[in-house]
């Protein structure tokens, strides 16, 4: 169950920043929103002492406060980066955000490294790759809450974020304030995200594929689309790991590894035939 609760989280997260970046590239792994949730949270455990690793923390709020600090912090970061001359373009974005999700990926594992217990560095390990082999029931409750609350409140800013499409200019004369709507969504975007990486992991590319079959399903408008894409990532994320269940058993292949290989190709065969727009200011 929990399984279908984060692809569902992460699917909705990945259509509403694709609108928000006005590119269909976009993701909460490759905007470095993931990342940044991963960092954040294999803080709080190496600090926590490692006790319970996986299974306790993620009981208690300190694993998604620390998921969610994180994902701001990369946020703001990327942000950063990518703003030049006081211009934005969604294309500057994506690849400043690949950039900062692999050096925060690359943080967290010399966290991990440094932490100096190693009995527990392969369990942390296998859970930040998005092994989701220790999930229970009574760690479900968090990221289902979440999910339902953010899905309904995203839900109620379908029409905003549709603007957003149509374009800048057009979305302000349209009465819509485009940087305090886009922040606002950012953080919101930034919570959903982080208490799904506090319960599985750095799990890429479900919020870039996800959304993308649900627009061949439904179309673009939102109101449509994020529930779809909730649905398919739900399902996206449940056959990945019946696969990763199965593919190598007895051994378990963490989630995220079969996510990438078949993310990466995809993101690849999308980035040749529907390039983002390059000069698209935000």
């Amino acid at each position: 169950m929990r399984y279908a609760v984060v692809g569902a989280g992460l699917a909705v997260v990945g259509a509403v920043l694709q609108a928000l970046v006005r590119n269909r590239l976009a993701d909460p792994f490759l905007l470095g929103i993931s990342s940044g949730a991963s960092a954040g949270a294999v803080l709080v455990l190496v600090l926590g002492g490692g006790a319970g690793l996986v299974g306790g923390v993620t009981t208690t709020l300190a694993l998604p406060a620390g998921a969610f600090v994180g994902a701001l912090l990369s946020l703001v970061l990327v942000y950063g980066l990518a703003r030049t001359g006081g211009t934005l373009t969604s294309t500057r974005l994506v690849l400043a955000g690949v950039a900062v999700s692999y050096i925060l990926s690359a943080l967290a594992t010399l966290l991990l490294v440094v932490a100096g217990r190693p009995e527990q560095f392969q369990e942390a390990m296998y859970w930040s790759l998005g092994g989701l082999g220790s999930a229970r029931w009574d760690t479900l409750a968090l990221p289902a809450a979440v999910l339902a609350v953010g899905v309904g409140a995203l839900l109620t800013l379908a029409r905003p974020l549709d603007l957003l499409l149509v374009g800048e200019e057009e979305a302000t004369v349209l009465g819509l304030d485009t940087a305090r709507f886009r922040a606002a969504v950012f953080v919101l975007a930034s919570l959903v995200t982080a208490v799904m990486v506090s319960a599985s992991g750095a799990v890429g590319f479900v919020g870039l594929m996800a959304p993308h079959a649900a627009r061949l399903a439904v179309g673009a408008p939102h109101r449509r689309l994020l529930p779809v894409a909730a649905l398919g990532g739900a399902l996206a994320l449940v056959l990945a790991d019946l696969a990763a269940r199965t593919v190598a058993a007895p051994q378990d292949i963490p989630v995220g590894v079969l996510t990438a290989l078949t993310g990466g190709p995809f993101f690849l065969w999308l980035m040749r035939r529907r390039p983002g727009p390059e000069g698209a200011a935000l």
